[in-house]
């Protein structure tokens, strides 16, 4: 009878165990098991070289949200940019979106340059103004060649 107990109380310790490493994953990777509180805007770029699904977006340098697609809009030829934005986050519909790059070299994040507009955008609406990144190489490459 007592040896019965003991297996029982080993089994609920891993058990407890078992959930708490699966929570703790969840909540490192940033999952979200059930979408989360977020709205998805797009927005149109030339270019989003260095740009990965998971960068930050940033408004007034607090992140509001993440990447969660980069695509090929076969339309325009320009990259295609799905944000999940927080709920309760509102972005006016004159905002511009760049990429920027933090620190010298380091990770590609979007910023959301808010705009004057009392009007918001609508969860699936499009950020029409977009700005790409600056790219070193070519502009090194213009200077060295002597086309600045």
């Amino acid at each position: 009878m007592k040896r019965t107990s003991v297996e029982t109380a080993v089994g609920v310790f891993v058990l407890i165990g078992i959930l708490c490493i699966g929570y703790l994953t969840i909540k490192l990777g940033k999952m979200e098991l059930f979408g989360g509180d977020y709205y998805e805007l797009t927005a149109n770029f030339d270019s989003v070289s260095g740009l990965k699904a998971g960068a930050d977006v940033e408004l007034a340098g607090v992140r509001i949200g993440q990447v969660d697609s980069i695509e090929l809009d076969q339309e325009t030829d320009t990259a295609m940019v799905r944000l999940k934005i927080r709920k309760g986050v509102k972005i006016s519909d004159d905002a511009i979106a760049s990429v920027k790059t933090s620190g010298l070299i380091g990770d590609k994040y979007i910023k959301i340059t808010p705009g004057g507009s009392e009007d918001y955008l609508q969860p699936g609406d499009n950020i029409s103004d977009t700005e790409s990144a600056l790219d070193i190489e070519e502009l090194i490459s213009k200077y060295v060649f002597g086309k600045v």
